[in-house]
């Protein structure tokens, strides 16, 4: 599992700017951003360089924001990808409350982030052949 910072905002204009100003500021260094909102807030996900310093940095200048533990996994940046990693979680049952796709650079391996409840989901992915990514592969533990 891997740390992913989540700020609760107000849907207000702006404030996705000055959650992203409050982490510049701090020297921290986003690699994805995701954004589900509704009408009057929005949920940020982010997947950072220090994931524990940007979520104290942001409580201290007065946003709602929590670590979550996600996994991420690599996937063959190639069409299907997604839809094979998809398929065998589902087969065994395992239902993904949200997830979110990345990468670094064309031609390299896609990284998939899931929000999945059920703690054998490592165990299966990894029996499948998958490589999960530990917290080192993406960011500083801080």
């Amino acid at each position: 599992m891997i740390s992913q910072l989540t700020i609760f905002l107000q849907n207000k204009e702006g404030r996705l700017a000055s959650a992203c100003r409050a982490l510049g500021d701090a020297g921290v260094n986003m690699r994805s951003l995701c954004i589900a909102d509704t009408r009057d807030f929005g949920v940020v996900r982010i997947i950072c360089d220090t994931p524990r310093k940007a979520c104290d940095h942001l409580v201290e200048e007065g946003f709602r924001a929590t670590l979550v533990p996600v996994i991420a996994v690599k996937v063959g940046d190639r069409p299907g990808g997604l839809a094979s990693l998809l398929e065998l979680l589902d087969e065994k049952g395992m239902n993904v409350e949200y997830g979110y796709c990345f990468s670094y650079q064309e031609g390299e391996d896609a990284i998939d982030v899931l929000k999945i409840s059920d703690e054998a989901v490592e165990l299966v992915l990894k029996d499948a052949g998958y490589q999960l990514l530990d917290p080192a592969d993406l960011y500083v533990e801080d």
